[in-house]
Parts: C-alpha cells; sequence; structure tokens
C-alpha cells in the first residue's frame, strides 16, 4: 500500500486518472477546474505545477478521493470495485480493523526544508481562493491539525479549514465549540496558556480519511490510519511544538493557537458542501506560525467542499454506519445503503419480508441522516447507488398519495441553507424529512408487472465477462 501521498498519486496515474494543469491561478481558477473536473463523468484527479505567481515545483493535489474508485484505493480496497461492492468491503475491513499505534523515528522528509522566525512566510506556499465568494485564501481545506490535551496527553488530528491572514498568521475553524480541536484549545486558553499546534498540509490518505471521520474522544487518528493501512504511522516530534507530525507528511506548519481574548481575525465565508454559503465571516482563533517545514517540491493537499453531487470522498461513510445501524436494530434484508446529493439524501434497498418492513427501514435511516431531507427505500432489484435507477424506482413504484410521508423537527444543522435566518438565530436547528416508499406495494408485491431489465447479479457477469470490451 502506498506510503505518503506522493506513492498514492503515483498509484492514481499509474490508472491512468492523473490529470496535470499547468500553470493555473490560485485565485479561483485552481477550484473552478477542480469543480468542472469533479463534475465529469470520469472525474480525474488533479495535480497542479507551475501555478501564477509561485515557484515551479510547489504543488497542489485535488479530487484525490472524490469517486468510488479512488476512494477504495485510498482505503487499500480493490479499485474495480462497483461502488456497492466497494462499500460493502469497507464495512467488513472496517470490522475487522486493529488500531497500530505510531512508531516514532528518527528522521523525517518534512524537514528537508525549514524556515523560522523571520524568514516565515506563509504567503511562498500556494493558497487557493477557491470558491468565488471565500473570504481569502484556504491554505487548509484538507490539512490535519495536530494538538495534545494537557489533561492526558491524547493527540487529536482532525481536519479544520485553515484561511491565511499574513506572512505568519492563519486562522483554524473548528465549526463549533463541541469538536475536539476547540475542547484541547479551550483548556490551554483557560489557563491562560496559548495551544501548541501543528498544522500538516499534505497528509497521506488514510490520515485524511481518519481526521475526518467522527472517532470518539481519546482514540487515536493515527492509530486508525494504520489499520486501514496494515501498518503503523511514523511519527516524528516536531522541531518547535514536540507534537509528533507523520513523517512523510509535505508541508507542516509549527506554532501555537492564540487565546481568543488575546487576538481573532475575521474566518470565512467559504463554499460548504451543500453548495451554498452558510454564515458570514466570524471572529476566528489566531495561529501564529513560527516555522515552516517541507519537502522538497511540496504537495498540498486541496480538498475544497463543492456544489453537490460532488464530495470530498467517493463512498458515504455515514451509509454504511446507517447501514450498520439498521441491522443493529433488526432490520432484516438490507441489500444496501447509500447516499446522494453529498449526504443529503438517503437511500435504503432492501428485500422486502413483510408489510411495513420499508416504512421500518426508513424511519430508522431517517433518525440517523444527518441533515438528509429525503429518504427513500427501494426493493433489491434496484441499485441504491445510481441515482437513476432509484428515481426510476420512485417514477414507477411510489404513488405520491400513499408512499410519502413527512417527519418534523428531524435533525440537521446550522449549515442548512433552508433553515430561516431568523430561526438561526434562535439556535433552530431542526427540519422536516420526506419519507418516500419507492418499492413495489407489499399486499400485491406478487401481481406487479415484472421488470425487463437484467438482475444485479446478471449485470455483475456480464461486467465481469465483457466489461474489458466495453470501457
Amino acid at each position: 500500500m502506498y506510503r505518503d501521498l506522493r506513492e498514492f498519486i503515483a498509484l492514481v496515474d499509474k490508472l491512468g486518472v492523473l490529470r496535470r494543469i499547468i500553470g493555473a491561478d490560485p485565485k479561483f481558477e485552481i477550484g473552478g477546474i477542480t469543480e468542472v473536473a469533479a463534475g465529469l463523468p470520469e472525474c480525474p484527479a488533479l495535480l497542479f505545477d507551475d501555478i501564477k505567481g509561485h515557484r515551479r515545483g510547489f504543488r497542489i493535489f485535488t479530487n484525490a478521493t472524490t469517486n468510488v474508485q479512488r476512494a477504495a484505493l485510498a482505503l487499500g480496497l480493490d479499485p474495480a470495485l462497483r461502488p456497492l461492492d466497494a462499500l460493502k468491503a469497507w464495512m467488513e475491513k472496517r470490522k475487522d480493523l486493529r488500531p497500530q499505534p505510531p512508531v516514532t523515528v528518527t528522521a523525517a522528509a518534512f524537514v528537508e526544508n525549514s524556515l523560522t522566525g523571520a524568514d516565515v512566510n506563509v504567503a511562498l506556499l500556494p493558497a487557493p481562493v477557491w470558491h468565488r465568494h471565500d473570504g481569502g485564501p484556504f491554505i487548509g481545506s484538507g490539512s490535519l491539525a495536530v494538538m495534545r490535551d494537557p489533561d492526558t496527553g491524547w493527540i487529536n488530528a482532525s481536519i479544520y479549514r485553515v484561511q491565511v491572514h499574513g506572512p505568519n498568521k492563519v486562522t483554524v475553524q473548528f465549526d463549533h465549540g463541541g469538536r475536539h480541536g476547540a475542547i484541547i484549545a479551550r483548556k490551554y486558553w483557560d489557563r491562560g496558556e496559548s495551544c501548541p499546534l501543528a498544522v500538516v498540509h499534505g497528509e497521506d490518505p488514510a490520515l485524511f480519511v481518519a481526521g475526518f471521520e467522527y472517532l470518539p474522544s481519546g482514540c487515536s487518528e493515527y492509530e486508525f490510519a494504520g489499520a486501514i493501512k496494515g501498518t503503523p504511522i511514523e511519527i516524528f516530534a516536531g522541531p518547535q511544538t514536540g507534537l509528533p507530525i507523520p513523517a512523510y507528511a509535505e508541508i507542516v506548519f509549527e506554532g501555537r493557537l492564540l487565546p481568543m481574548s488575546e487576538m481573532s481575525l475575521p474566518e470565512g465565508p467559504f463554499g460548504e458542501f451543500t453548495g451554498y454559503y452558510a454564515a458570514a465571516a466570524r471572529p476566528g482563533p489566531v495561529m501564529e506560525v513560527t516555522a515552516i517545514h517541507h519537502r522538497n517540491d511540496p504537495i498540498l493537499l486541496g480538498s475544497p467542499p463543492l456544489k453537490p453531487p460532488r464530495f470530498h470522498f467517493g463512498l458515504p461513510f455515514r451509509a454504511a454506519t446507517i447501514w450498520s445501524n439498521l441491522e443493529a436494530a433488526g432490520v432484516s434484508d438490507i441489500a444496501g445503503v447509500w447516499q446522494h446529493v453529498s449526504q443529503l439524501m438517503t437511500v435504503v434497498a432492501l428485500r422486502q419480508r413483510y408489510d411495513g418492513h420499508a416504512k421500518r427501514a426508513a424511519l430508522v435511516a431517517a433518525a440517523h441522516s444527518y441533515m438528509a431531507r429525503i429518504v427513500v427505500v427501494v426493493d433489491d432489484d434496484v441499485d441504491p447507488s445510481n441515482l437513476a435507477d432509484v428515481m426510476w424506482a420512485v417514477a414507477t413504484r411510489c404513488e405520491p398519495a400513499e408512499g410519502i410521508d413527512i417527519v418534523r423537527n428531524a435533525w440537521s444543522s446550522a449549515l442548512d441553507p433552508r433553515i430561516p435566518p431568523s430561526d438561526k438565530e434562535r439556535g433552530v436547528a431542526t427540519h422536516s424529512k420526506a419519507i418516500v416508499d419507492a418499492c413495489r406495494p407489499f399486499s400485491w408485491i406478487d401481481k406487479f408487472p415484472p421488470t425487463s431489465a437484467l438482475s444485479a447479479d446478471e449485470a455483475r457477469e456480464i461486467g465481469v465477462k465483457w466489461g474489458k470490451f466495453l470501457t
């Protein structure tokens, strides 16, 4: 499996899906190219070089894991698997994951070049303005913030966005006070101290996956990433902070996160995964960067939120969680679960065994579908990962007057663009969910017209035997 981001890029290139872009402008253009490419059927990964205003060799890699093929590759799965099969394979692999404690090494690639003191200048590195109305350049759209809990010594390495404000100042956005990074920072600030911080801007995909997983407090992202790769993550003590940093990271900032009472800067706005701006600029905590380390010809990992259906990862992890929740609740015969529109629509496929089976599955799925306004249940002859197949079922099996129910006051978020501003100001973060039963009516399922299409197994057999002639 890949050792670092560079080896992953080489594997992507070997698959023939890497495109090299020369001479793009970091202001709007890199973000625009990334978005257009993410919307193409083949969805190539992009490696930008000779970036306008920056030295050749200072590169940006985007669309790293935005489709199923590269998401599977990142997880150590067969990249040729069909979408639902890849999700099943990840669920099986995750059941058997064994944490791999990181190992400390005496040398690190990221200290090939170091800038400290007056030489620190974040502007030497390309930081895109990803979306047209963003509040400025964001060097961190897929970056790890590495912090140590002062009470327990636990290391947290989660993904938070990082906006550039000056030669040695960036802001780190924690979203809300319940995030682990915010909790750790607050512990230092309550003691009247700054929080030691290292930000990794070019980690390998396993660390990227671990960084956006909702791991419980006290669990190690490094151990989780090592479990994905089947080998320990090599770490090296940051020269200034002593924080454990992945040895093969591309770019690292070291410094301290200042108490909000001492300094804050306007952070955002920033385009969100919903395809909208959720909030205007607001005060953000400031990191004073005291050192920049980078490899020769460093690569920034860029993962900006994009308008759906484009998403930063090609396999819907939360769909896998919902699938597990359905099985844990005793809902039998689940054939698959998927999420579309960047997790804003959940689809459950099942083999109906009794009247009310589909509705039971829908209600459990709705209870666990964060921000999803639409929950659809389909029969097991429908591929839930194929939106066209799902809509075929909706259009031919759902009688709207009978098959659509509304659940009110359901789980949403302040990121929800449809919640009125006046409600958000009052702290309202709920919405309604439409449950769409697109299954054949159970009471006369045996009389429902048979389909003319291949079954999923038949289509899979055709693909295995003849697929090489069709691509």
